[in-house]
C-alpha cells in the first residue's frame, strides 16, 4: 500500500526545539494525511486536554498524491481538537501550500505546548527556525502573507497563518493557506492562536519518492477535457438545485428556500468570475476568482456553503454583499459557515434580516472579539440562549447548506459525523439531489438502514480520499479500480483504512463524553432515524450507544 514518507517534525513551542521521530509503522498503516494525523493524535494528544491548552497538540499533514502531479491532488490536512465542539477534528485545504511542505522532507509536522512570545515558525529541509513577531500582532491575513515574502522571499503558497480570529481565539477562526484558502470548520485557527503561532513557512527541495501508474495522467488529463459546470461555478452551481429541492436554510433555518436564490445562483457568480482558479497541479480550474467592477471590490468565492450562509441565511439576495463577507473572512481567518450562521442567529435575534450592512459590522467584531462579537465568537451552541434563538448545531457545530430536513440521509449524516454538522464528512447529499448517477441515487425521504449502510461507505471513502489527499471533487473519476491502482492495494483494503480512522476518531470522542445521545441531538426529527442509526452501529461494530468497543478501537489502532 503507498503511503507518504519521511518523519514526523515534533516541533516544541515553549522549548524552541525541533525533533525528528520515525513513524514508519503509522505511515504504512495509514497511508498520510487525516489517517496518519489522526492516529498520531489519538496516541500523543490527552482526551481531556483543553482545546486551547498547553496539551492540546496541532497536526499537518501531507499524504503519497502530493508526490505526483496529477489533478485533485493540491491539498493538505490540519488535526487537533476542535474548541468549537470539544472532539477530535480533521480540516483539510486547497490551495498551493501542499508541495512545500511535502519538500520539507516531513510526513507530519507536530506543533507542541505554546509559546510565550507570538512566533513565526520556518520550517525547512535542512531544519526548524523561531522567530518572534509581535509586529504581526492582530494583523490581517494578507498582512501576513506579505510580510513573509518581504521578510523572506517566501510567497503565499508557502504559508499557512491566523488573522485577528485566531489570535482572538474565536472558537470557529480558520488557518489561512495561499491567502484565501481556508482549513476551515472546527476552530483550528484558535488552536494555533492559543499556541501564540501566528505563522508557519514550509520550504525546501526533498523529494517524496512515491511512484504512480499511468492512471494518474489517465486523470489528469480527464480533469484538462472535462467540460463541467464547476469549472465554471465551482459549487455556487449548486444554489438553484438546493433551493428547488427546499435544502437552502433561510432566515436563520426558519426557511428552507430563499425567493432571492436568482440573484446569488452560479450564474450570478459566473458573472463576477474574472480569470481562472486552480489549486497545485490541478487542471480542473474550479476555483472562482471574482471581481465586482463598479466596488473594485476582489474576493475568491463566494461557494455555495457562504451563500447560504451570508446569502439566504441572512435574506441578503446582494452578490456583492455576500462576496464582501466572503473577503471579510479570507481577511480576519473565519469560518465562512459557522460565521454567517451565528450572524444569522443575531439576525433573527435582533429582527435585522437583510442588513447586509449590520452583517459586515458584525463579523469585523467577532474576529476583534469587540461588542456583542465577543458573545458571537464563541459560536451558536454557546450563544443561543443568550440571543433567544434555537441551537442549529450539531455537536457544537453550525450547519451548511444540504438541509437534512429535506434530504434525510444527509441529516443521519449531520448526526453521525464525527466533526459534527459538516457536510463533506460523508457527502451523502451527492446521492440525494442526486449528484451521481440515478442507479446510485436514493429518495431524499426517509432514513433507511440501506441508507445507513452507505453512509457508512460513503465517510470510509471520504476518509481514505483525506488519507490520500484526494479532492472531494474527484468525484466520478476517482473509481475503486483507480483507487487501487494508485494506491497499490485492494479497494476494500483501502475502505478499511478509512474505516479505521473514523474509529479512532469516534474513540477519542468517546473519552470525552460523545456518544449516541450526542448523534442524536439534531433540532429537527428524521423519519427512520433511530432505526439508521442502530443499522448505522451495527456496520460500524460499535455498540449500540454509539461507542467503540475496546477490541474494535485496539485492531483500528495496531492495524
Amino acid at each position: 500500500m503507498k503511503h507518504i514518507e519521511g518523519p514526523l517534525l515534533s516541533i516544541d513551542l515553549a522549548e524552541r526545539t525541533a525533533t525528528e521521530h520515525d513513524v514508519d509503522d503509522v505511515l504504512e498503516s495509514f497511508i498520510g494525511g487525516r489517517g496518519v494525523a489522526t492516529k498520531l493524535a489519538f496516541d500523543r494528544v490527552p482526551t481531556d486536554a483543553d482545546p486551547l491548552g498547553a496539551d492540546n497538540r496541532l497536526y499537518f499533514t501531507t499524504g503519497p498524491m502530493q508526490a505526483s502531479t496529477m489533478s485533485f491532488t493540491g491539498r493538505m490536512n490540519a488535526t487537533g481538537v476542535s474548541p468549537l465542539t470539544g472532539g477530535l477534528l480533521s480540516s483539510n485545504a486547497g490551495g498551493f501550500l501542499s508541495r512545500n511542505f511535502a519538500a520539507t522532507g516531513a510526513s507530519a509536522v507536530e506543533l507542541v505546548g505554546e509559546s510565550d512570545e507570538l512566533l513565526a515558525v520556518h520550517v525547512r529541509d535542512d531544519g526548524v527556525e523561531f522567530e518572534e513577531v509581535p509586529d504581526l500582532e492582530g494583523a490581517e491575513v494578507p498582512d501576513v502573507v506579505a510580510w513573509a515574502e518581504d521578510e523572506h522571499d517566501l510567497a503565499a503558497e508557502h504559508t499557512l497563518c491566523i488573522g485577528p480570529a485566531g489570535e482572538n481565539r474565536v472558537r470557529f477562526a480558520c488557518i489561512m493557506t495561499s491567502e484565501s484558502r481556508a482549513f476551515g470548520r472546527g476552530g483550528l485557527g484558535a488552536v494555533m492562536g492559543a499556541k501564540n503561532v501566528k505563522v508557519v513557512t514550509f520550504d525546501g527541495d526533498a523529494q517524496p519518492s512515491v511512484e504512480f501508474p499511468a492512471e494518474a495522467m489517465e486523470i489528469h488529463r480527464e480533469a484538462s477535457t472535462s467540460d463541467h459546470i464547476m469549472k465554471r461555478q465551482g459549487t455556487s452551481s449548486v444554489v438553484d438545485l438546493g433551493n428547488e429541492m427546499e435544502a437552502f436554510p433561510t432566515r436563520y433555518f426558519s426557511e428552507r428556500s430563499f425567493e432571492g436564490a436568482s440573484k446569488i445562483n452560479g450564474d450570478v457568480v459566473e458573472s463576477k468570475k474574472y480569470k481562472k482558479g486552480t489549486c497545485s497541479a490541478c487542471a480542473f480550474a474550479c476555483k472562482l476568482p471574482t471581481r465586482d467592477e463598479e466596488s473594485g471590490l476582489e474576493t475568491e468565492g463566494p461557494e455555495y456553503e457562504t451563500i447560504m450562509a451570508f446569502g439566504g441565511n441572512c435574506a441578503v439576495d446582494d452578490i456583492v454583499d455576500i462576496m464582501q463577507s466572503n473577503e471579510l473572512c479570507d481577511r480576519y481567518g473565519l469560518d465562512t459557515i459557522s460565521a454567517g450562521d451565528t450572524v444569522a442567529a443575531y439576525l433573527a435575534a435582533e429582527d435585522e434580516f437583510g442588513n447586509a450592512e449590520l452583517v459586515h459590522e458584525l463579523v469585523e467584531q467577532i474576529a476583534h472579539r469587540e461588542g456583542v462579537g465577543d458573545t458571537l465568537a464563541e459560536g451558536v451552541a454557546r450563544c443561543h440562549e443568550e440571543l433567544g434563538v434555537e441551537n442549529w448545531t450539531a455537536k457544537g457545530m453550525e450547519f451548511p447548506a444540504h438541509d437534512g430536513r429535506a434530504l434525510h440521509g444527509q441529516g443521519l449524516g449531520f448526526a453521525t459525523s464525527n466533526r459534527g454538522a459538516d457536510h463533506m464528512y460523508g457527502t451523502f447529499y451527492a446521492y440525494e439531489y442526486p449528484l451521481v448517477d440515478r442507479e446510485d441515487a436514493f429518495d431524499p425521504e426517509g432514513v433507511t438502514p440501506e441508507k445507513a449502510e452507505q453512509l457508512v461507505e460513503a465517510e470510509n471513502t471520504r476518509a481514505l480520499e483525506d488519507c490520500g489527499v484526494v479532492c472531494r471533487f474527484s468525484r466520478g473519476v476517482m473509481t475503486p479500480g483507480r483507487f487501487a491502482a494508485l494506491f497499490g492495494a485492494d479497494f476494500d483494503e483501502l475502505l478499511a483504512v478509512g474505516g479505521r480512522v473514523v474509529d479512532l476518531e469516534r474513540r477519542f470522542n468517546n473519552e470525552r463524553g460523545f456518544d449516541r445521545t450526542a448523534d442524536a441531538d439534531m433540532p429537527y426529527d428524521l423519519p427512520g432515524f433511530d432505526e439508521g442509526l442502530d443499522r448505522y452501529y451495527e456496520v460500524r461494530g460499535w455498540t449500540d450507544q454509539g461507542v467503540v468497543p475496546d477490541d474494535v478501537a485496539e485492531a483500528s489502532a495496531d492495524d
